[in-house]
């Protein structure tokens, strides 16, 4: 087989960078847009924030089909138990059989998740259940392979009691730091903000994100110098 066509051929992965933020009030999920097949981009503005109650969404990373198909079952299994409840599920309960569905079949799913949402009880709340089907309760988590890229960030960005906007501005802030990084991450950033108003969707194109360190245009740099038309020789 010829090589290139290898990579068109091989399962399709989001690669990612998925983020769940905490704030006072709510939760504002985030992720980026880029999904790849072997070394070739199928999809440059995928969504992959996923609904799976009104109250309750689900950021998927790592294979998409596994994922998909993760997020179909939790979203009948959260139907059934609504309907027999009379009235919404809470996070911790998808959470639980996002966990539940992970860790049955972790020898056959390769997909890492973050499921957040807000409901009267508890209020705002992130789970993190990455691959293997642990869940832990996180004031944030992230995900995908752009992750790596953001534990430090996120140990000295983050702090107790922000305000919606300011969620939401590290959210997009961090999803774009590691687009800069891992070219795994692209596209545009879509969040999610849920609180006891309901859910807000934004969307954030690729040309509005901030450029960071090899992104921005050279300044004074030998590239300027040699690329400019003067002949005269450089001095120092």
């Amino acid at each position: 087989m010829d090589p290139s066509m290898a990579d068109l051929n091989a399962p399709h992965s989001m690669g990612t960078t998925i983020i769940g933020v905490t704030y006072d009030g709510g939760v504002v999920l985030g992720a980026d847009s880029r999904t790849s097949t072997g070394m070739y981009v199928a999809n440059r503005a995928s969504d992959k924030i996923t609904q799976l109650t009104d109250n309750v969404y689900l950021c998927r990373s790592g294979s998409a089909a596994d994922s998909q198909v993760v997020a179909d079952y939790v979203r009948y299994h959260l139907h059934q138990h609504t309907i027999s409840l009379g009235q919404p599920t809470t996070v911790k309960v998808a959470a639980n059989i996002v966990r539940q569905i992970s860790y049955s079949n972790k020898n056959m799913l390769q997909t890492g998740m973050i499921v957040g949402g807000w409901d009267k009880y508890e209020g705002g709340k992130i789970y993190g259940v990455p691959l293997g089907g642990t869940i832990i309760e996180q004031p944030f988590a992230i995900g995908g392979s752009g992750s790596s890229y953001l534990y430090g960030f996120f140990d000295q960005a983050w702090k107790e009691g922000m305000t919606k906007d300011e969620a939401e501005k590290l959210v997009v802030k961090a999803v774009s730091l590691a687009i800069a990084r891992d070219g795994a991450s692209g596209g545009v950033v879509r969040t999610i903000i849920i609180n006891s108003d309901g859910v807000t969707r934004n969307f954030y194109p690729g040309d509005s994100l901030p450029l960071w360190h090899e992104e921005l245009e050279p300044q004074n740099s030998l590239l300027d110098i040699l690329s400019s038309s003067s002949s005269e020789p450089m001095v120092t």
